[in-house]
């Protein structure tokens, strides 16, 4: 093959791409890890998870159904808020973005249930939010659990990983 690629695009121009040698690979990766930002990803996939988790509980509570396709949208929020503000092409982006996914979508659960026992018992959300042991968060989480949370979580994190990095 000649010094050049050729691409077609859509409307069927041929378009030739110039090779990027090893050299010159390797500068444009280091580009792009100094441009990495750790912090900043984990800061967006924590925000992103609180996000996701309200409009998961908020959906919960206006269906009074669990839709665990919310799962995959908590998932592409938090990925693309790592990708955006992380800018990382390391794998630890992807592990954080799978990580906040799945947060995500438990604290969407946990305010679901909080909400549930809040209209129950006749006490505020945020009242009863604090004033609820976590060892109890954890048990209604169990109690309540299906097998098929485990495909939609699953599929959380996916896209909280897959859409961790830079394109």
């Amino acid at each position: 093959m000649s010094e050049e690629n050729s691409v077609e695009d859509m409307e069927g121009v041929v378009e030739e791409l110039p090779v990027v040698n090893e050299e010159e690979k390797k500068e444009m990766m280091a580009k792009l890890e100094m441009e990495q930002n750790l912090p900043l990803a984990i800061v967006g996939g924590a925000v992103a998870a609180i996000i996701g988790a309200a409009i998961w509980a908020t959906v919960t509570v206006v269906t009074e159904y669990q839709i665990g396709w919310m799962a995959i949208g908590v998932g592409f929020l938090v990925g693309y808020a790592v990708r955006f503000l992380g800018k990382g092409i390391s794998p630890i982006f992807g592990i954080v973005g799978a990580t906040f996914a799945l947060l995500g979508c438990v604290l969407g659960n946990i305010f679901s249930m909080v909400y549930f026992g809040s209209v129950q018992e006749g006490v505020p959300f945020f009242e009863l939010l604090s004033s609820v042991p976590i060892s109890a968060l954890f048990s209604m989480m169990v109690e309540t659990f299906a097998l098929m949370d485990l495909l939609f979580y699953g599929l959380a994190i996916y896209e909280g990983f897959k859409l961790s990095f830079r394109v």
